[in-house]
This record gives C-alpha cells, structure tokens and sequence, in this order.
C-alpha cells in the first residue's frame, strides 16, 4: 500500500500550520491544495517543509481540491488517499484508523465516522447536516452510514478518479459516495474523533442556504439519474 495525504485549503490560516505538522507524523506523503487562499495560508504553508503544495489561482471548490490532490498522488504511483480537512477538526493520527479498517487488498472507500457529534461546541447546521445527507445518499442510491459529510476518508486511487463525479464544492463528498456504490466499491466506516473550538475559533465555508440548495439539486441530479436507470433496464 502506497499512500499520500491530501489536505484542501482555503482561507484556513488560523488552523492549517497544525494540521499539516501533525499530518506529516504519518510518514506519508503530505500534497497540500491551496484553493484560491486570500488569507495567510500561503505564507503559512510556504514556511514548512518536506510537503507538497499546489495552488488554484481562483477558488473552484473542495471537490475540485480534492481531484486535484487525487490527481497529483496517482502521478506518484500512490494506490490511496487519505484527505483530511485543513480546519481543525480532524486529528490526522486517527488516519491509522482508516488505514487498518480497510480489508486486505480490497478496494474500498473508508468514512472516518465522526464521534462525538452531539458536543457543545458542534454547530446545529453540523448535526442537521449529516442526518439530512445520510438519508439523501441512501435515497439516491449511495450507502446508509452514518456520517456521509465527513472529510476524513480513505479513497482508493486512481478508481476514484474514474467515477465521473460533477460536483466540484462540498458536494463531491457525497456524490462520490453514490458513484462508488453505483461502480461496486464497497464503503465502510472507522470510528475518528472530532474537535470544534469554541464559537469563532472554527472557519468553516459552509454556508447553510446556499449549500442547502447546492445539496438538493445534487440529490435530485442523483436521483433522476438512478430512476432513468430503473426505467431502462
């Protein structure tokens, strides 16, 4: 298994110098995707060594980060993954958990399962988010787990880069979850921990209505595209 670690940033100054000295712990390659930053995380970023780092001149979305991680991690013969948000939220240790949750030499996608989602500092938008995603993924042809919004995955490579995926912000973590299914890849849940800082400390870009809206129109793409199928076949 040759694995690399994928960290999508954006505007995460406050945040990301840490979270990329924990994930080079891991002795993996660490690809760090600035999208478009405005903020101090491209000085922070420049000033630590031993990383990668890719720039997109203007912000094109998560979605578009992560392809853009998957992308370079294939072109150095990695077979996965791992992507871990630049937020904080994350312990990059737990990336052992995912690690050792994928079975043998099959090709899965592994979902760190948030826990401890009911804490005090977790936004509502966080908790009403995740129930309202995991039922939609399930509707449109996706798995039921239990935490479809969580960033902290492991992805097979270069399968993943091969599902056709078309959403490009915060909904390809979603949509990929229905088009792995859809390809016959298996995915399965490992237990990781999760920290929200106390109100303000956390940036987060997620933008309760208009992402709202993002996700539906997804799940409708989605499940459109799955009743056509039934009708077909």
């Amino acid at each position: 298994m040759k694995g690399a670690v994928i960290i999508p940033v954006y505007n995460h100054g406050g945040q990301i110098g840490e979270v990329i000295r924990q994930a080079l712990h891991l002795d993996l390659p660490v690809i760090v995707v600035d999208d478009g930053s405005t903020d101090s995380s491209p000085d922070i970023i420049n000033k630590i060594e031993g990383i990668s780092v890719i720039r997109h001149a203007i912000n094109r979305g998560k979605g578009a980060a992560l392809l853009t991680g998957f992308t370079a991690a294939a072109e150095q013969n990695c077979t996965w993954a791992i992507t871990i948000d630049g937020d904080g939220q994350h312990l990059p240790e737990d990336a052992r958990s995912l690690l050792l949750a994928a079975p043998g030499n099959r090709r899965v996608i592994v979902v760190g399962s948030r826990q401890g989602m009911a804490g005090e500092n977790v936004p509502w938008t966080s908790r009403f988010g995740r129930g309202f995603s995991n039922f939609w993924v399930w509707v449109s042809g996706g798995p039921f787990i239990s935490d479809s919004q969580s960033g902290f995955r492991l992805y097979p490579l270069p399968e993943s880069l091969q599902l056709g995926v078309k959403a490009r912000r915060y909904q390809f973590e979603v949509e990929v979850l229905v088009r792995a299914r859809q390809r016959g890849i298996a995915i399965i849940e490992a237990p990781v921990r999760v920290v929200y800082q106390a109100g303000g400390e956390r940036v987060s870009h997620f933008r309760p209505w208009v992402d709202f809206w993002r996700n539906s129109a997804t799940f409708s793409r989605l499940i459109l595209t799955r009743l056509l199928g039934v009708f077909r076949r």
